[in-house]
């Protein structure tokens, strides 16, 4: 079963910048859809960004410029660079995959409550 772990929350200051990392294991899919999720207290989850297994991307209006998903498939490793923190970034971010084995779905519109978690990494961006 795919297992995926997240990395490389920290605290920053606004302005700053932090990179995430999700290492996935078990990973089987052939054609999959994966993204970055965050949640703040008292919120609820928003997906931040999607990236498909072919590559193509999309993003929430609220990160699309400052935040970039990238790839790595000879790691197995999706990464969320995330410039400019903003203190509203401040959240625990999640990274989620699922099977789009038929291709059937839009990775900005797929269902990961469906597919594989991981148990988040803390981003907190202080003023």
């Amino acid at each position: 079963q795919v297992q995926l772990a997240e990395s490389g929350g920290d605290s920053v200051q606004s302005g700053g910048s932090l990179k995430l990392s999700c290492a996935a294991a078990e990973f089987t899919y052939s054609r999959y859809c994966m993204a970055w999720f965050r949640q703040a207290p008292g919120k609820e989850r928003e997906r931040v960004a999607t990236i498909e297994s072919g590559g193509l991307t999309s993003y929430s209006g609220l990160v699309r410029g400052r935040f970039t998903i990238a790839l790595d498939n000879a790691k197995n490793t999706l990464y969320l660079q995330m410039n400019n923190l903003k203190p509203e970034d401040t959240a625990m971010y999640y990274c989620a995959a699922g099977d789009n084995g038929d291709g059937y779905w839009s990775c900005s519109m797929f269902p990961f409550d469906r597919g594989v978690w991981g148990q988040g990494t803390q981003v907190t961006v202080s003023s």
